[in-house]
């Protein structure tokens, strides 16, 4: 199978996830776990659907709300380092991986974008 960088890198963040998580309820901060652990698996899910789309529409519509999952585990992650919930190095060391998957998946979604609008531009 071809390698597929956000594919993998999506997949690896949600089992750190998970592990986090498993923490976090150990500590008792059962809400923020469950919010963390939804949208944290949500964005490799979101991309392994969007691995299979029908269209680039529904390509583009699920990279977006991989996207915007996660924008809400950075949220989560930050109230979590900022609450002193989890020790700074490590909510920074995922606040980082958020914003790097964050990174890419804005720039598949805006190239898939610009590449459909060019597509169109030239049909028509």
């Amino acid at each position: 199978m071809k390698q597929n960088i956000i594919r993998e890198k999506s997949y690896a963040f949600a089992l750190r996830v998970i592990n986090l998580v498993r923490w976090l309820r150990k500590q008792r901060e059962y809400e923020i776990a469950g919010q963390l652990l939804r949208a944290g698996t949500s964005i490799g899910a979101n991309v392994e659907e969007a691995s299979a789309g029908i269209s680039r529409a529904d390509f583009v519509a699920k990279m977006s709300i991989a996207s915007k999952e996660a924008r809400e585990v950075h949220y989560w992650l930050r109230l979590l380092r900022d609450s002193k919930i989890v020790p700074l190095k490590q909510a920074d060391s995922f606040i980082d991986e958020a914003e790097e998957l964050l990174r890419i998946l804005t720039a598949i979604v805006k190239t898939t974008q610009s590449n459909q609008n060019s597509k169109f531009k030239i049909e028509n």
